[in-house]
């Protein structure tokens, strides 16, 4: 898969795009093979990905797990409308749960998008059992399971 090349109006440097740009598709990549492929030292790769992670441009590396190797194969998106004063708290709550991958408070404050890799549909189910249903503050629950996966974002700017 592809990743589209970062924008370079972040302030950074062609050369720092294209590192980021190498890093992304291959976050073991050397620094001889970083400077290999931009031209440069060694050193000046290194001192590039130091500087980029002193910055917080890289915020760590990281190993991107195939959940389905793991059993993971249900995949489910669930968009939670959450009473105001308690979003914050169930936010935290579903994000301490190992079947939930990302999750996030969305821009009209009352909603939540969550994502949740269970084994199966009856895994699933005991989740929402467990962390949903019953929930005063949860006042509605729009959910889809994923049928087939057609692009999706591994790594990356998280633009």
């Amino acid at each position: 898969m592809s990743h589209p090349p970062l924008p370079t109006d972040l302030g950074l440097s062609k050369l720092d795009s294209a590192l980021l740009n190498i890093l992304v598709k291959n976050g073991r990549a050397s620094f001889a093979e970083l400077a290999r492929h931009l031209g440069i030292s060694r050193a000046h790769a290194r001192a590039r990905v130091q500087a980029l992670q002193a910055n917080g441009v890289i915020e760590l590396f990281a190993a991107v797990i195939n959940p389905e190797k793991l059993g993971q194969v249900n995949s489910t998106f669930l968009d939670l409308v959450v009473t105001p004063a308690a979003i914050e708290r169930v936010a935290q709550e579903l994000a301490d749960c190992p079947e939930v991958v990302s999750l996030y408070i969305m821009s009209d404050l009352r909603s939540l998008h969550v994502h949740a890799l269970t084994e199966n549909a009856a895994s699933f189910e005991a989740f929402v059992h467990r962390h949903v249903f019953n929930r005063p503050e949860i006042v509605s629950v729009d959910c889809k399971t994923l049928l087939t996966r057609v692009k999706n974002r591994r790594g990356g700017a998280r633009l």
